[in-house]
C-alpha cells in the first residue's frame, strides 16, 4: 500500500523482517514509545531479534510503516472469531522522532481505505487507548475514528491496571469508501 499525492507520500506499508531489525531497535528500545504499549522495552539487540522472530514475523497480519521504504514503525490488525468475528483490532507503534507529522493518521486511513474491502465480513475496526495517551487518541479521531467510551481498569500495562478509551470505525462511516 502506497500513501497518494499528500504530504506524506513517500509513505508505505509492507511486510517486515529481519533486515528491519536496526530500524526496529529505534523505537523498540524506546521508552517513550513503549511507554503505552503492553510490550516492554527492549534492552538489547538480541532481545528485539526474539520478539521480532516471535511476535512480529509471526502475525498474520502486521506491517510496517515505512518512509522512503525505511520502517519507521509498524501498523497491526488482530482479527477476532466467532461472534466477534465482525470486527477486528487495529494497533499501531510510530519512532517518537516522527510524532506530529500525520503519518500514524496516514498509515490507519490507508488501512481502513483496504481492509473493509479485503475482508469483507468485517464491519469494525476497534482501538483501544491508554487514557493519558492523548497523541494516539488525536491521531484516532484525525483518521475518522469515533470515541465510544473509557473502559476502567480494563488493561494491564506494565503491571499495573489501566483505563482504556475505546475508538471504532465502521465499515457504513462516509469517511471510510
Amino acid at each position: 500500500m502506497t500513501a497518494e499525492n499528500d504530504d506524506n507520500s513517500d509513505i508505505t506499508l509492507r511486510l517486515m523482517d529481519l533486515g528491519d531489525i536496526d530500524d526496529f531497535m529505534v523505537w523498540a528500545t524506546d521508552d517513550k514509545v513503549s511507554q503505552f504499549c503492553t510490550w516492554k522495552t527492549c534492552t538489547s539487540k538480541e532481545e528485539a531479534m526474539t520478539y521480532m522472530i516471535n511476535s512480529v514475523i509471526p502475525h498474520p497480519w502486521m506491517r510496517a510503516i515505512c518512509l522512503k521504504n525505511r520502517a519507521i514503525g509498524y501498523i497491526m490488525l488482530t482479527a477476532f472469531e466467532g461472534n466477534d468475528a465482525c470486527r477486528c483490532e487495529v494497533g499501531y507503534v510510530l519512532a517518537s522522532k516522527y510524532w506530529g507529522k500525520g503519518i500514524a493518521t496516514r498509515a490507519l486511513k490507508m488501512v481502513a481505505s483496504t481492509v473493509f474491502c479485503e475482508w469483507t465480513h468485517l464491519e469494525r475496526l476497534d482501538a483501544w487507548v491508554d487514557q493519558d495517551n492523548l497523541g494516539s487518541q488525536r491521531v484516532l479521531v484525525k483518521a475518522g475514528f469515533q470515541k465510544e467510551g473509557v473502559l476502567r481498569k480494563y488493561m494491564l500495562i506494565k503491571g499495573k491496571p489501566r483505563d482504556m478509551v475505546v475508538f471504532s470505525l465502521l465499515s457504513t462511516d462516509p469517511h471510510v469508501n
